[in-house]
């Protein structure tokens, strides 16, 4: 089952992020660019777990949409976040302290 996330405000507004709640991935349609997480507590945690955007798609914002798509769901869906993936932990939460609500505090991050 996929959905649908909405993506904007950026160079790349036309890039639709799919959720793939079979494979717990958000993904672009070509599925070559992912965010990857895994439901934690029940699925009331998600952990983001890797970020992946390939060389030829850098450059683009990608991975900031890819977050916001993740994050967003989240939200909707009143769930916690672990960012366990070094871009979103190092680079995208820096970067939008606004997402920092989410952050799951119960535990520390989980390492795989």
């Amino acid at each position: 089952m996929s959905r649908e996330t909405a993506a904007g405000g950026s160079a790349t507004e036309a890039s639709k992020i799919i959720l793939n709640d079979k494979e717990r991935k958000f993904e672009t349609e070509d599925k070559k660019a992912y965010l990857e997480y895994v439901l934690r507590n029940g699925g009331k945690v998600m952990d983001i777990v890797h970020t992946f955007v390939p060389s030829s798609k850098r450059g683009q914002g990608l991975a900031s949409i890819l977050c916001v798509s993740a994050l967003n769901h989240a939200q909707e869906h009143s769930l916690s976040v672990i960012p366990s993936c070094s871009y979103v932990s190092d680079t995208f939460l820096q970067r939008n302290p606004q997402w920092s609500s989410l952050v799951y505090t119960g535990e520390p991050k989980s390492h795989m």
